[in-house]
């Protein structure tokens, strides 16, 4: 007769957010507290309104209200100075206005056109200009062309948080920051970034699926829209190396330089002008606003000090960048654990955005999804978005008195556009210390602390390590101190690689010479799957039961990062430092 720990598959349960986020539980007094026991996922069925159902009906809400925001714009028609003023200002009606898009040119395909976007974007713009009825420049027309982009945003916003929940494994509750990320609500509108937002959590989904090639296909259809998505394959490259399982990264690579060149080549060859213009514009411009180069500039002229010139900014935001790559590396092979695969990403994305030449107010939307993948918790994730609407105001204020000299009362002065700058780069800064310390501390990682190694990892799930930089002797993890040789240290998680002695090779169980061991329980997660309820010897050679990670009573996690549904789980219950499943306050 099977034990509790039966090698039948059970389906698993998914975590709660108002049990499992400390922030949330303490809004659910308002409405009866937080999910109960006997109303837990996979105990009784949801009907109708599983995970995704509600996600898609979030998403849709947050969507509608992202159009009711540019309601200004679209009764009285998007006309400068005012949709500065009343925060409705979009990329898409300027551009087909400004662009020849009303008059039938697509960007790359027309005789002479040209366009400071990579192609499968100005394809895109061109293609939805061929939607709306109608000829030449008007302000029906104008709106038509917004609502139509609108519309299409909203798709593929549906995709990306789709695609972030099936990615998420245990937690496709966390798919519901990007459903409602107050940014979004501003930003998704502006520009078409939440196209290359859904190519990017495309790819990472086909990665987690253990589809290295599709995730290939998707980064080069991102590049192509947006830069950004090709940052992937450096988490990719760092995770092949720690290791050393090389095929994912030749595989993603390969499948990306292809389909890019696919997308790029025939306008390459038919037009090197037209196709060249994009980097040519990127290169020779001004610092963007909102970037740090941006603000120090024009501090800078009102303390009548020397400003930096397009050509330094380009080479300085390059090296910072390629400074910030190479501590996230360091830290990716020294950390006592193999990071994650979206915690890698995200740090990459973030150090781009906040080094590069160019900040605008919709690149926030490249990092919501992968700051929900990174670090799920609400209380943080709320505090960075604060800062970054109190930016979305403080932009369009300052372009109103930087383009049109708008009155004084309706402007920002710019002292105080500068430390929203600040504030906002701030915030970001404290969401990646979040999750370097998540990746140096990995108890303090919300996602592993629910019996999982990395979910959109794919074919480094639970992956042994294989190379390791040897920068320290010891750590320490929760109240134990741990020494072993540079670079042995650890071999996987849950183990050890030491000298002959130190530490016995079974998962959750240590042995140590007297004195340096600590006879009190350790804090350390035992293995990639699930924690082994481990004994401890301490230094008199008296056993003890560690009772911090206890029998979880479900099976391996499976390879794939699917998940059922709310209506699955673990009939028996999943527990977590003697406490039912969900109710980890980390």
């Amino acid at each position: 007769m099977p034990g509790p720990r039966s090698s039948r598959r059970r389906p698993l349960r998914i975590v709660v957010p108002s049990r499992n986020d400390p922030f949330l539980k303490q809004f659910t007094e308002l409405v009866g507290g937080p999910l109960g026991r006997h109303s837990a996922p996979g105990l009784v069925s949801p009907g109708f309104f599983t995970v995704e159902r509600v996600l898609i009906i979030l998403t849709t809400f947050a969507a509608l209200l992202s159009v009711l925001v540019k309601t200004p714009c679209r009764l009285d028609g998007w006309a400068l100075p005012d949709y500065f003023y009343m925060g409705c200002y979009s990329d898409w009606p300027v551009l087909f206005e400004t662009r020849g898009l009303a008059d039938g040119v697509m960007p790359f395909v027309s005789a002479g056109s040209s366009f400071e976007y990579p192609v499968l974007l100005g394809l895109l713009a061109g293609a939805t200009a061929w939607l709306v009825p109608g000829e030449g420049v008007s302000p029906g027309r104008a709106l038509a062309y917004f609502d139509i982009n609108a519309t299409l945003a909203a798709v593929a916003w549906l995709v990306t948080v789709l695609a972030t929940a099936r990615m998420s494994h245990r937690r496709p509750w966390d798919a519901a920051m990007v459903a409602l990320a107050p940014a979004i609500v501003l930003a998704g509108t502006v520009n078409w970034d939440l196209w290359a937002a859904m190519l990017a959590a495309l790819a990472m989904l086909a990665f987690a699926r253990h589809r290295p090639v599709w995730a290939g296909v998707f980064i080069g259809l991102g590049a192509a829209l947006k830069l950004y998505p090709v940052l992937i394959l450096g988490a990719i490259l760092l995770l092949a190396i720690r290791t050393g399982r090389y095929r994912p990264l030749t595989a993603s690579a390969a499948a990306a330089a292809a389909v890019w060149l696919a997308t790029n080549l025939p306008f390459m060859l038919r037009d090197f002008g037209s196709w060249f213009h994009f980097l040519d514009y990127s290169r020779q411009r001004e610092a963007g606003y909102s970037s740090i180069w941006y603000a120090y500039n024009l501090t800078a002229q009102r303390q009548q000090l020397p400003v930096f010139s397009p050509e330094f900014i380009n080479t300085a935001s390059f090296l910072l960048f390629a400074a910030a790559c190479a501590g996230i590396a360091v830290l990716a092979l020294t950390a006592p654990r193999r990071p994650r695969m979206a915690s890698l990403v995200f740090l990459v994305v973030a150090a781009f955005v906040l080094t590069n030449k160019v900040y605008s107010p919709q690149f926030v939307v490249w990092l919501v999804p992968l700051v929900a993948l990174a670090h799920p918790r609400w209380r943080d994730f709320l505090i960075w978005q604060f800062f970054e609407v109190m930016h979305w105001w403080a932009i369009w204020m300052h372009l109103g008195q930087v383009t049109s000299g708008g009155e004084a009362t309706r402007n920002l002065d710019a002292p105080y556009y500068v430390l929203a700058v600040l504030a906002h780069i701030a915030a970001t800064v404290y969401i990646m210390a979040k999750v370097v310390r998540a990746i140096w501390l990995p108890e303090h990682d919300p996602v592993r602390r629910v019996d999982t190694d990395d979910p959109q990892g794919g074919e480094f799930d639970g992956a042994v390590d294989r190379f390791v930089l040897p920068v320290f002797d010891s750590v320490t993890l929760g109240s134990c101190r741990f020494s072993a040789k540079p670079g042995r240290f650890p071999a996987e998680p849950g183990r050890f690689s030491a000298e002959p002695g130190r530490f016995s090779a079974e998962p959750g169980r240590f042995s140590a010479e007297p004195g340096r061991f600590p006879a009190e329980p350790g804090h350390f997660p035992a293995g990639s799957g699930h924690r082994p309820a481990g004994r401890v010897e301490s230094a008199d050679g008296e056993g003890g039961v560690a009772p911090e990670y206890s029998d979880t009573g479900i099976d391996p996690l499976r390879p794939s990062s699917r998940w059922p549904g709310i209506a699955s789980g673990d009939t028996q219950g999943t527990r977590l430092n003697g406490q039912p499943e969900g109710e980890d306050e980390s």
